[in-house]
Parts: structure tokens; sequence; C-alpha cells
């Protein structure tokens, strides 16, 4: 064998080696109870009032992390990510997950497959299913994670949910929501983009409303789940409980079970809102 060959075959055999090494296991993260005890009542939060923090991959924003009437948690935060780095190495957990993409290009591996997301996604992680997210473009990407906790998570099994879930459930899953169908109402436009049961919750429901200007929800509608509403893009008047609020692009409310509420497009153009909903064992009737 000629020395070039020799190297050559040393360094197909160090590629090799690289490939057989095992994948490292992924981190299982264990539940966590609230960071305060008082239910959260319907709320607003603005864009312009998060505080970003520096963390190891970019900056972090804590929105909530409490009970609410009927879940035993909601915990939502920011995360921005540099360019090149991961939210975290692989892991899973027991609650299900959901990431809505504000802006940038990431790729979610979700079980070791890897699929990408840009602004407006919607992402669906099933209880146990490990996963992470990287930022994949050149520039930062910004994203919404959503934790509602209901009591079904301490029955699941440690296993993930890709293996084991009964059908009918709703899987892991990327929604690119500015591919879906808008479907004209007197008001706007409405786009369904889930509605399902799931490993934890009776029902998990997202749909995204675009008003007119001028144009608003029904008055004093309620609706028995939780809900989360994220604007995306305009301005919303929302009217909780009899408190009116104007809420920007990229602000977020949550509307507990059952209290009134009403939007209107105060702006010149159009305004699009994201809703996520769900419904647990202990959401009660609609009032």
């Amino acid at each position: 064998m000629k020395p070039l060959q020799g190297l050559q075959a040393l360094a197909a055999c160090a590629v090799l080696a690289v490939r057989a090494a095992p994948a490292a296991e992924p981190v299982a993260v264990g539940y966590s109870p609230p960071a305060r005890s008082i239910p959260l009542a319907s709320t607003f939060v603005d864009w312009a009032a998060l505080r970003f923090h520096p963390s190891p991959v970019g900056l972090y924003s804590p929105v909530f992390d409490a009970p609410t009437p009927v879940l035993e948690k909601i915990e939502v935060h920011v995360t921005t990510l540099r360019p090149g780095l991961s939210s975290h190495s692989p892991h899973h957990h027991p609650w299900e997950e959901l990431l809505l993409i504000k802006e940038g290009r990431v790729e979610v591996s979700i079980n070791g497959r890897k699929q990408g997301a840009g602004p407006g996604a919607l992402i669906f992680l099933a209880s146990n299913d490990a996963h992470n997210l990287t930022n994949v473009g050149d520039t930062a990407a910004t994203y919404y994670v959503v934790n509602f906790c209901t009591a079904a998570l301490h029955g699941v099994r440690d296993q993930p949910a890709a293996g084991w879930a009964p059908p009918g459930m709703l899987a892991s899953c990327v929604v690119d929501c500015g591919a879906l169908p808008r479907v004209p109402t007197r008001t706007g436009f409405h786009s369904g983009v889930l509605d399902s049961p799931t490993l934890t919750f009776r029902r998990l429901e997202s749909h995204i409303t675009v008003l007119n200007p001028g144009e608003g929800t029904t008055p004093r509608n309620r609706d028995p789940g939780d809900e989360l509403f994220v604007v995306r893009s305009g301005t919303v008047e929302a009217t909780l409980n009899g408190v009116t609020h104007v809420s920007g692009a990229g602000s977020l409310f949550y509307v507990a079970p059952n209290d009134e509420r009403t939007m209107r497009n105060t702006g010149s153009g159009p305004c699009t809102y994201q809703v996520i909903k769900v419904v647990s064992d202990r959401t009660p009737p609609k009032a």
C-alpha cells in the first residue's frame, strides 16, 4: 500500500468512527411547580414591556409562570437564538409544548428528525418526544414558548409519544401557518391551525383571525377554555371583563375561562392575531 493510500484509509476509518459514535441520550426534564401560587387572571402583556435578559444562546424574557383557575400551570417565555446556536441539547418532558416562531429561520429536531420552520410557524411537541431548536439563519431567531400544564401530564408514560400514543391523538408537528387557507368572514378572514385531542389536553385548538379596519368580534364573547392570544400584525383593541387595552404586533394576552372578551381593529390596515386554546378535564361549561 502506498503511503498516500494509507493516509486515506486512516482518514476514512476516522470518519466511519465518528459516524458510528452513538448519539447522546436526550435529557429528561422534570416538572416544576409554578413560580407564583395565585391563579393568573386575564392579563395583557405588551411586546415593548418584555424585559430580555442575556442567556448562553442569546436572550430570554419570562412572561407567565402561574396556575390558572383551571390549569396546574401556564408558563410562557420568549427566546432569541443567535445564528448557529441551539436552544439546548435534545431533551424531553411529560407536558406538551408549543413554539410560535416570531422571526428568523430555525430547524426543529423531533426524536432525531429535523424540519425547517420560518416566521409564523407553530410547532407542537407531544409528551416526551425529544426535541430542540437551532437557528439556521443569518440573523437572530425569536420565538414564543408556550406550556399549558394539566394534571394529565403526571400520568403519561416516560416514553416518546410517537411510539405509544393512541390513534387520534395529535402527534408532534410543524404547521406553516402562512400556507393555510384563509376563509373569508364578515369581518375579515379565518384560518384553522389545529383542533385535536392530545395526551394531556381534551382539546387543543388554534386559529388565526384577520380583522379588517374598524371590524370586531362578537361583543362580550365567552369561552370556557384557557386562551392565549398573540398579536401577529396590526393593532388590536381588546376588552377583557370591561378593561380595554390596545396591543401592537408581538404583544400577547391571556384570557381566563369564561371571561368576557371583545377584539376590535383600531388601526388603518388589517390586524392579525393567533389564538391557542386548551380544554382540560377541569374546564368548566360555557357560561
